[in-house]
């Protein structure tokens, strides 16, 4: 329901932000203000403020701010109606009246809730019984001990059809409410409802508030089918809204930072008996939009753990399509697969919590698994295919609502796909451009030098590279410390926080490059530095116009072997070699003042007059 901000007001001003942050963190007095330890984040020094006369809380290590609905909201993941009837009832604020009509439906949820309660306590009291013994040796067989069994609230439902009903009639219940809370099966053709769960091993399903409000339950005869049987929807329970184990694990996710995902709830149980108490499942289906909302409210990043078969793939590549819609700045999934076809209970009983704890450690992004599940998906050999590939990535990446999010897919995607297939490029059996060979020292030479111009443009102004990042990503340079050079730059550049040249001055791994381009193009006195930005993006459109034919044309290569090869020792264009020229296109041409101007000439001219230099230049960049 909406609730009038007069409400909210009065709720905001008998409780103090501080007195309901005190209960979750360690607060100290400084001036107007307190100061803690964050609850969002491990920490060692305080990060986390208070202002009661503001009214709000505000982490500087995470940029979380409110006030007291959202704390609750975010520190213990209610929803917004839960906390402020929380809050609400902590600071004696009467909440309006509900209508006739949601007075019965609230009436209606507390019985059903005493129904799905009392059918708990009815299980737990039969698996201690003697009914109970083949469930009890089945979990025995698992490991789980009467710790266990009492912390999930585990039971078991006898094999008679009418015993869970004849117990909850003893209780006062009508047969109408059992079946309206899911306990009963009945309907116009049954003539005599009859229980739901039958010979089964019953797992508790409690909502956010940890009451009871469905039931799950595992077969324990191999003829049953199915092996697991849910609670049918009820007015209390929505499958798709609802994680098993979710309010136990609540506190463990948010002083842990993390929330893991399981398959089943034997599997979330071994995690628990393994020491992670911060696991949930969803209730036998692909993950929900609305439990991925559940989950980020618990922890940024939930780490979702599959088997390592081929079901557990699939599922994986599930979540991975509902995920990318609602994936925002610091959202998103991390997943684990398990290897020798162990389940996390399996891992657990034949290799040890040590083992469960190493699995965990070994994480794929959601990035990674979207690559993987679409790379993974057929043979990408010709330029059709890699069409469809590059269709698909770009299709998956646009279903993200958030603008920077799928910039950045959009950007890091490019880069991947440049890299894969620039790998493969010429292998045998794969279709790509003929191998031109020329005679070419000189080629080589003027080759690097062109593109060491290229390399010193793009790291001097780095903004001109989000409007040619394809351009970028493609082009192939002549030395491979040069194309290493170029793939650092497009990894640090949406993540940069200063400049890439002193992100790439940090690594040794780019300092011999970023040395050779400073030696190449250091004589020819260029100062690309000073060069107006728009003359600079203009530079590098003609730049990518150019070599594209280049790359393209074997006649270009053919005939600058021929001019390299004649060594004629005429002038040549001051700066940049002329070879950036096309058939019959305009050229840039750099003379020594920096000053650019567009020229036309004779394709074949231009190429010879090039060359001719080129002799000389072999000897200065040898």
């Amino acid at each position: 329901m909406r609730y009038p901000p007069a409400l909210l007001d009065e709720i905001r001003a008998r409780l103090p932000v501080s007195s309901v942050a005190g209960r979750r963190v360690k607060l100290k007095k400084q001036g107007r203000e307190f100061s803690g330890l964050s609850p969002f984040k491990h920490e060692k020094t305080p990060s986390f403020t208070v202002n009661d006369q503001k009214g709000f809380y505000h982490c500087f290590a995470t940029g979380e701010h409110g006030d007291i609905f959202k704390f609750l909201m975010k520190v213990d993941g209610f929803s917004f109606p839960e906390a402020v009837e929380q809050l609400a009832n902590e600071a004696g604020v009467e909440l309006p009246k509900p209508t006739p009509q949601a007075e019965a439906r609230e009436a209606q949820a507390v019985t059903l809730r005493k129904i799905m309660e009392d059918s708990c306590r009815y299980f737990e009291a039969s698996l201690s019984g003697s009914q109970g013994y083949d469930a009890r040796a089945y979990l025995e067989r698992r490991g789980l001990s009467s710790e266990v069994i009492e912390r999930f609230r585990l039971g078991y439902a006898p094999p008679g059809r009418h015993q869970l009903k004849e117990h909850l009639a003893t209780r006062g219940f009508r047969p109408e409410d059992m079946a309206e809370s899911g306990m009963l099966i009945s309907g116009n053709d049954i003539p005599v409802s009859y229980d739901r769960f039958r010979n089964r091993l019953m797992f508790p399903i409690t909502d956010m508030r940890g009451e009871i409000i469905a039931f799950g339950g595992r077969a324990l005869a191999h003829e049953q089918q199915p092996k697991y049987l849910n609670s049918p929807e009820t007015p209390l329970f929505h499958k798709g809204s609802v994680l098993f184990n979710a309010a136990a694990a609540r506190k463990a996710a948010r002083e842990s930072g993390q929330i893991i995902v399981a398959e089943g709830y034997m599997d979330v149980i071994a995690f628990h008996r393994a020491g992670f108490e911060n696991a949930v499942a969803p209730l036998g289906t692909a993950l929900t939009e609305a439990q991925l909302k559940m989950l980020w409210r618990l922890a940024e990043e939930p780490l979702l753990c599959f088997d390592g078969d081929s079901a557990g793939v699939k599922a994986a590549h599930r979540s991975i399509e509902t995920a990318l819609p609602l994936l925002a700045p610091g959202k998103s999934l991390n997943f684990v697969f398990l290897s020798d076809g162990l389940d996390p209970d399996d891992l657990l009983r034949q290799r040890g919590r040590d083992a469960v704890a190493q699995a965990l450690t070994k994480r794929e992004t959601l990035i990674d698994g979207l690559w993987n599940k679409e790379v993974s998906a057929a043979e990408w050999r010709t330029p059709e295919k890699r069409a469809e590939l590059e269709g698909r990535l770009k299709d998956l990446i646009a279903t993200i609502a958030d603008p920077l999010v799928r910039k950045h897919y959009d950007m890091t995607i490019r880069n991947r796909l440049w890299q894969h297939f620039s790998q493969r490029k010429n292998r045998k059996g794969e279709a790509g451009t003929p191998e031109v060979r020329t005679s070419g020292l000189a080629d080589a030479n003027a080759r690097r030098l062109n593109d060491a111009i290229l390399l010193k443009m793009i790291l001097d102004h780095e903004d001109a590279i989000e409007q040619y990042y394809e351009e970028i990503s493609g082009y192939d340079f002549e030395d491979e410390d040069f194309n290493i050079l170029k793939r650092r730059i497009l990894e640090i550049y949406p993540i940069r926080d200063t400049p890439i040249r002193q992100e790439l001055a940090r690594d040794p791994a780019s300092h011999t490059a970023l040395s050779r381009i400073d030696a190449l193009v250091a004589p020819l006195k260029v100062l690309v530095r000073d060069e107006k930005q728009e003359q600079i993006v203009n530079n590098l459109k003609t730049f990518f116009e150019a070599q594209k034919a280049y790359q393209n044309d074997a006649r270009i290569r053919l005939a600058i072997m021929e001019a390299a090869e004649h060594g004629d020792e005429d002038e040549w264009l001051s700066s940049v070699p002329a070879l950036m020229g096309t058939n019959g296109n305009e050229t840039p041409r750099i003379d020594d003042g920096g000053a650019r101007e567009l020229e036309k000439s004779n394709f074949d001219d231009m190429v010879k007059i090039a060359m001719k230099r080129v002799a000389k230049v072999n000897g200065q960049h040898r």
